[in-house]
This record gives C-alpha cells, sequence and structure tokens, in this order.
C-alpha cells in the first residue's frame, strides 16, 4: 500500500519516535510512531470486521481534537474509508442535514456531544454503528428497516468505551492495495458564510503534493508543532499536522485552543514551529504567561487567515527574538499555497508571500486576462494540490475553473514588482462606495498601526447617499483609551476619502469562528 498509511511508514522508520502529545490526557497521551500504527490497525480491523466498512465508505467523527481523532483518519487511510470530521460548533439540525448529505456508516463521538449524538443518530438511518470515546458505554440500535423500533441511544453493560473495545482487538497490519492516490481521504466542510457548507473531497494526491510544499517551504526532520485548529478545519489536519507526522516529527494536540495552555506548551513540548492567525497570536501577547515563556525552541512562527500587524512582530521579536513567516491557504486548494520568510516580514508587511514551489499563481481581470503588478484583480491558481471537487457534487469545482485550467478563488490581490502577493479582501467582503471598489483588509491594515486596537473588523453597510460606507468595529486593549474620531483622522491621513470609515463601534470582543477568524457576517448582520 504505497500511500494513505501514514503510521504503517512510521513505524518502519521511526519507531519509538515520538508522534503524538495528546495535550489534555497527561502522561497516558504520549505516543510513538508504534503506538500510533498499532491504534489505527485495531480501528481500521473494527471499522472493517464489525462495522463492515468498505473502500469509499464513508465513518463520521464529532468531537474535541484528541489522538482518537487522528486514529480514525489513519485507520480510513488504511482500508480506503473516507474519513468526516463534523463541527461540533454546528446545531444538531445542521448536522442532521449534513449526515443526509454525507450518509456516514459509523459515528465516533465524543461525550461532550452525546446529547448532539443523541439528537442527530435518529434521524441519519445510513449509521449502523456508534462508538463512544468515552464516559458510560453506550448503545446504539438503529431502526429497524421493517418494523417501527424507535432509534435510540441507552446504557448497556455490554457496550465498553473506546480505548477498552478496541484493546482487545489484534493490532497487526490492516492494509488495502486498491487505494489510489485518486482516492478521498477525507471531507472537510467549507466556512459556509453565505450558504450551507459543501464538502470538499481531500485526496491522498492533493494531500502528498500538499506536504511536498509543506516541507520545501518549512519543516525539518525533529520539529515539534501544536496542532489547536480544530481538526474539522484543514488548518487542524492539513497546515502542519499531516506534513510533519509524514516527516517523522511530533504533533502536540490541544483539545481547546488558549492562550496560556498554549504559552505553557510551547515551553515545555520544545516546540519549534505553529501557525495560528493574528486575533490569536495579540491574545497570547496579552496573557500574563507571555513576558515569562520560553521560546527558546521555536524556529518561527507562522501567520495566515488576516494581516499581521506590525507591532505584533515586534513585540515577539523584542520580547523573545521569535521571528515570522506568513502565508495563505484555503479548504479547496493546498492549503501550502503561499509562503513569506522571517525576513520579509517587514519590507514586505501585509504580504503573503510567493507561490510555493509546486504552485502557479497570477492577477486576473473579470475576462481572466492577467493585469499588470499593482493593479488589484482575482487571485487564481494552478497545480495537483486541488481537491477533487465536492462531495456528490463534483461538477460545482468546474464553475470555479476556467478555460485554460486556472481555479479562480474569490480573493481580489495584487502582485508588487518582486513577485510578492497581497490580498485585497475576498469578494464577497468588498463593498462599493460611491461606485468605488473599497476592499476592508485594506483599511485594518491602516488601523492596526495604532498600537491601541487589540482587534477590528471593517464592513459595508447601507447608505442613503452613498450605497454603501465602511463600519469599523474595534477592541481596544486593556488600559488604553482612543476616540473614534482619533481613529477615522487616523484612516483620513492614510487612505483615499472613500475607503475612510464612516463611523466607528468599539465592542468589548469580537464575534470569532473555531478557526480563530472574525465573522464579519455575524457583524454586518447585527449593524446593517
Amino acid at each position: 500500500m504505497y500511500i494513505g498509511d501514514w503510521m504503517d511508514r512510521g513505524e518502519r522508520y521511526w519507531p519509538e519516535a515520538l508522534a503524538i502529545v495528546d495535550a489534555a490526557k497527561g502522561e497516558t497521551g504520549r505516543f510513538t510512531y508504534r503506538q500510533m500504527n498499532r491504534r489505527a490497525n485495531r480501528l481500521a480491523r473494527w471499522l472493517r470486521d464489525t462495522a463492515g466498512i468498505q473502500r469509499g465508505d464513508r465513518v463520521g467523527f464529532l468531537g474535541m481534537n484528541g489522538v482518537e481523532c487522528l486514529d480514525l483518519l489513519f485507520a480510513c487511510g488504511k482500508i480506503g474509508a473516507i474519513f468526516v470530521p463534523f463541527n461540533w460548533r454546528s446545531h444538531p439540525r445542521e448536522l442532521i442535514d449534513l449526515f443526509g448529505r454525507t450518509k456516514p456508516k459509523v459515528l465516533v463521538f465524543d461525550d461532550e456531544f452525546r446529547a448532539a449524538a443523541s439528537e442527530v443518530l435518529p434521524c441519519a438511518p445510513s449509521v449502523t454503528h456508534a462508538l463512544h470515546l468515552g464516559g458510560p458505554g453506550v448503545r446504539w440500535a438503529p431502526s429497524d428497516p421493517g418494523g417501527d423500533a424507535t432509534p435510540a441511544m441507552a446504557p448497556t453493560n455490554d457496550s465498553r468505551p473506546y480505548e477498552t473495545t478496541l484493546a482487545d482487538i489484534d493490532d497487526g497490519s490492516v492494509t488495502n492495495d486498491a487505494v489510489d492516490a485518486e482516492d478521498i481521504l477525507l471531507l472537510l466542510f467549507t466556512g459556509g458564510t453565505t450558504g450551507l457548507p459543501k464538502a470538499a473531497q481531500i485526496s491522498y494526491r492533493m494531500v502528498a503534493w500538499n506536504t511536498l510544499n509543506t516541507v520545501i517551504h518549512e519543516l525539518q526532520r525533529g520539529d515539534v508543532t501544536i496542532s489547536h485548529t480544530p481538526m474539522f478545519h484543514t488548518g487542524g489536519l492539513l497546515v502542519y499536522t499531516l506534513p510533519l507526522l509524514t516527516l517523522g516529527g511530533t504533533v502536540v494536540i490541544m483539545r481547546k485552543w488558549g492562550p496560556e495552555e498554549m504559552l505553557e506548551l510551547i515551553e515545555r513540548e520544545q516546540v519549534s514551529l505553529l501557525f495560528c492567525v493574528p486575533t490569536q497570536f495579540q491574545l497570547m501577547m496579552d496573557a500574563p504567561r507571555f513576558s515569562r515563556t520560553s521560546f527558546q525552541s521555536v524556529r518561527f512562527l507562522t501567520s495566515g487567515g488576516a494581516p499581521l500587524p506590525i507591532h505584533v512582530i515586534h513585540r515577539y521579536r523584542e520580547s523573545h527574538g521569535v521571528v515570522f513567516k506568513q502565508g495563505f491557504g484555503m479548504t479547496e486548494f493546498g492549503p501550502g499555497i503561499f509562503s513569506m520568510s522571517p525576513e520579509f516580514a517587514e519590507t514586505k508587511a501585509g504580504s503573503i508571500g510567493r507561490p510555493n514551489y509546486f504552485i502557479d499563481a497570477r492577477i486576473v481581470d473579470d475576462e481572466s486576462n492577467p493585469v499588470p503588478s499593482g493593479v488589484i484583480g482575482e487571485l487564481v491558481l494552478k497545480g495537483p494540490a486541488v481537491c477533487s471537487g465536492y462531495f456528490e457534487d463534483a461538477a460545482a469545482l468546474q464553475q470555479s475553473v476556467d478555460a485554460q485550467g486556472w481555479f479562480h478563488t474569490g480573493d481580489m490581490a495584487r502582485m508588487d514588482d518582486d513577485g510578492f502577493y497581497y490580498i485585497a479582501d475576498r469578494k464577497k467582503d468588498m463593498f462599493i462606495s460611491g461606485g468605488e471598489n473599497v476592499y476592508p483588509v485594506e483599511i485594518e491594515r491602516v488601523l492596526y498601526q495604532i498600537g491601541a486596537i487589540a482587534q477590528c473588523a471593517v464592513f459595508g453597510v447601507p447608505d442613503a447617499k452613498w450605497g454603501e460606507v465602511g463600519l469599523a468595529a474595534v477592541v481596544l486593549r486593556p488600559g488604553t483609551s482612543v476616540t473614534s474620531d482619533d481613529l477615522i483622522e487616523h484612516c483620513r491621513a492614510n487612505l483615499a476619502r472613500y475607503k475612510v470609515p464612516k463611523s466607528v463601534v468599539f465592542l468589548e470582543q469580537l464575534p470569532i469562528s473555531a478557526a480563530g477568524k472574525i465573522l464579519k457576517r455575524e457583524l454586518r448582520d447585527r449593524f446593517s
């Protein structure tokens, strides 16, 4: 089996190397590659022999970050099943819809989401087996297709928790030689900020090319990272987790992110690199533990998802000598698309860097014609690290691919004369004021020059005269003070008049997604 069995390869090459640290489990949460492979073999055997899972069948997961999530991913890889991690923040009614569309045959769930599982399972006839991760044993009794039995989950003496269930299963090798590079390893749901989320099909080919790009630009043998982004996101599984486990490194798993816990793990586990969004780096910077945390093991920090404010770069460098890399990715492509090395962090501030080794990129106009450097257009991509369409709607992706094979991202960007790319904004975040296109990211970059601002988000709101005008939602740092007039005047000194926000609102906090990104749609709905 040449592809898909990461832990078999891991045991072959680095059997006693530390693969996973599940921080929530303490000393019992440390696993070598040999141990991880044996766990994956047991779970794969249970899926195949007990649950009847075959190549192409879907296996759902509803739980927080933990070693069990990776167990299931690697077990699915061994038999060619498709891993489907569901967003645990979803409402049960939303989950019912997603179950209906992806039709998983097995659900593995965390006790924290037992109530959600008990509500979803009766409405998910595709599920034949449910496996509980801990707590009291449960039994899932699916409906009798020919009868009136009511589906139910109930305590039972003959059903045991996850670890106990798998303990007695043979841990010998489990493989499926039919698995091919174009087979689908997992489904990852897009953000769903407009309409229902779609399930992007992530193939082994996509993972392999993303891994190669990441290794070339980021990783070294022996690196240690922290995986804290929810594993139902591309950031949790594909940014560093799978690439580093392909290289024999160590992944430290946080069950749920918090700045103090993150800082403690950086020092304790001798972390060498990690990824966060700018909001998280700022929260860490403001945490009491920041000043006394040792960053001596850290080679670099990686920021993505939004422009990284210069004052954050300065503070980490001055306090701990730490440098930043920056990048850009998305669920349907990469996610390792662009990267920028630390020496350009200030001279190219705001840039996402240059395309990674096996990525082609360009900026085009509405007719898909390339535009000159400095001109804003749509970012388009080409390369082997693209997803295989959406589940049961593979053709939908083709709507984003033009006749020349370029994938249209929907991101507005520009390229400078040195080949560095800058995201202007999402097409959907852009608003039109008095006939001029306004890109909120450009305004936010200017606002972040003010040290008192901890977080900000600019978005368009209706205006009788101009159609739309900008509104800036701002969170100030503790102990600082600045007025809306101060902020607007600063923008006037740095931006064209039509880009200056019409008004400013001060909030205690901004709505944040599971991936740590600011939810502008919620803000627009609130203030429009």
